[in-house]
């Protein structure tokens, strides 16, 4: 019986890796970043020609890129685009980097939403164009939230690639969707195609509503005040993260944290009858931190226990990521049981740049790379999770928006940073924060500098033997570095070089 369900699956993909389902029909595609490339490849393999669409007027045409010189149905413009082009288009892709106000693309978009029905054009996000043609044998598991996504999507990949699960790991964290699409396409045999995507979604990816991104599990780890120069306001962002549930009916499985007032409302208004279980209640995960036991208990009533005693990533808000990571996991039904996944916590790593440890010194000082904070949320839960260490800790960069409120939200920091030895403030926003540090109750010595290089200098006259320098600036990077990776490997470099 096997056997003949293996046959047919395989007959299924080959069938659709021969199947040009848009030949003759006009992609455009909106942005020509990563994920942008990625769906013009992937409507290119579907038949379609492409209209490739980017402001950046320094960008190589695609018809000139070796990767796809292959192809003929290609026109790319660059810069200034008149709208007339993308209204002529079958189906608009956006991609993710693309904001709806660029292109005047609100206005264009509200006029092609009104040609659907009469006349079948679409307009997609990068995330629904690829979901439109993944195979529906596998599993997908979303995961967004403002921190915390990125790590909770690696430890589920990690952990299904411990057991020999064959999953794609992507979104916004690395590669495309659009890439596990096309992959699929190609595959001719159940061998070699994906069992499971795991996706990381960020809110840009959520702009425009999705009609075939469906996870088998979807999870939204919390919510804080962040992109709202691009969302406006935190219902518009709470929104955004919750239409990930827009098409999820039981038994799929929506995990949330418990008692976010945004989100709630905004599920109530997405959600269409799933199972639910939440971060820090029942059903769903409790993490004891001094014991280092999480209890998983699904809303079908089963309960496990995960053993998080030999997970080597620093910082007690990863036992919370492990375990959420953990329970997504044992959700996709794949036949998992607890023993095995306990058997892949120990095996479990950080990503760069997230509470990473660089090196310890010739003075015994260790520096600690959490570059990937970019806001003061992501800061505090690293502060928590360094109860044993005393730290230099560096704060700076470009603070965001927060919502239209009077403050920056630094002030939070201070009972956590009461703690430690020090405070280095530096960048753009580096004296407001040092001032908001000092108005609020700061007592331990506070310094502002001008750049990353100067607060490292500083921080090394200030940290003792056995204490830490800790980077979690709490801010964006863009005042100084091209992006939280750049800022990261720069500290890197400064660290290792003294």
């Amino acid at each position: 019986m096997g056997s003949v369900n293996l046959q047919s699956q395989t007959l299924l993909l080959q069938v659709r890796c021969s199947n040009e389902d848009l030949k003759g029909q006009r992609v455009a595609v909106i942005g020509l970043g990563t994920s942008g490339r990625a769906a013009a490849k992937l409507a290119l393999a579907r038949g379609a020609s492409v209209l490739a669409v980017d402001k950046n007027e320094k960008l190589v045409p695609l018809e000139l890129d070796p990767q796809f010189t292959e192809h003929a149905d290609i026109q790319t413009i660059l810069g200034y685009c008149d709208n007339s082009h993308l209204a002529n288009a079958d189906s608009v892709v956006v991609s993710p980097g693309v904001s709806l106000q660029d292109y005047n693309l609100s206005t264009l978009l509200q006029s092609l939403h009104e040609l659907v029905e009469v006349q079948g054009r679409q307009v997609m996000s990068e995330l629904d164009f690829a979901a439109e043609v993944l195979p529906k044998e596998i599993k997908v598991l979303a995961v967004t939230g403002t921190n915390g996504k990125s790590t909770v999507t690696s430890f589920a990949g990690q952990m299904l690639h411990h057991l020999d699960i064959k999953a794609f790991v992507g979104g916004n964290l690395g590669k495309p969707l659009s890439e596990a699409a096309l992959s699929c396409l190609k595959a001719c045999s159940m061998q070699d195609a994906y069992q499971v995507a795991v996706v990381e979604v960020s809110s840009y990816m959520m702009e425009i509503p999705n009609s075939y991104f469906c996870p088998s599990v979807a999870v939204v780890l919390n919510l804080t005040p962040d992109h709202l120069e691009r969302h406006k306001t935190m219902q518009n962002y709470a929104a955004m993260k919750c239409r990930l549930f827009a098409h999820m009916k039981d038994p799929k499985l929506a995990v949330l944290p418990v008692g976010n007032p945004y989100l709630n409302e905004s599920f109530s208004n997405h959600a269409n009858g799933c199972n639910v279980a939440w971060i820090d209640d029942f059903p769903g995960i409790k993490v004891n931190v001094e014991t280092k036991v999480a209890t998983l208990s699904t809303p079908t009533g089963s309960t496990t226990h995960l053993l998080l005693g030999d997970l080597k990533a620093m910082g007690t808000h990863n036992y919370s990521n492990a375990a959420v990571a953990a329970f997504s996991v044992l959700g996709l039904n794949l036949g998992i049981d607890s023993d095995t996944i306990n058997s892949t916590v120990g095996k479990l790593h950080l990503l760069p740049h997230r509470m990473q440890v660089v090196c310890t010194d010739a003075h015994g000082v260790t520096w600690v790379d959490d570059s990937k904070a970019t806001n003061v949320e992501s800061t505090y839960a690293g502060l928590m999770g360094l109860n044993e260490h005393k730290s230099v800790v560096l704060l700076g960069g470009l603070a965001k928006v927060l919502n239209d409120q009077e403050t920056n939200g630094f002030e939070q920091l201070v009972g956590l940073l009461n703690r430690h030895r020090g405070v280095i403030t530096f960048g753009s926003s580096g004296a407001m924060i040092h001032k908001t540090l000092c108005d609020s109750g700061l007592r331990i010595p506070c310094v502002n500098t001008k750049n990353l290089e100067d607060a490292v200098n500083c921080a090394r006259t200030m940290a003792m033997r056995g204490d830490m320098i800790l980077l979690s600036p709490g801010c964006a990077s863009f005042d100084e570095f091209r992006n939280f990776e750049h800022r990261g490997k720069v500290f890197q470099h400064l660290a290792v070089s003294a």
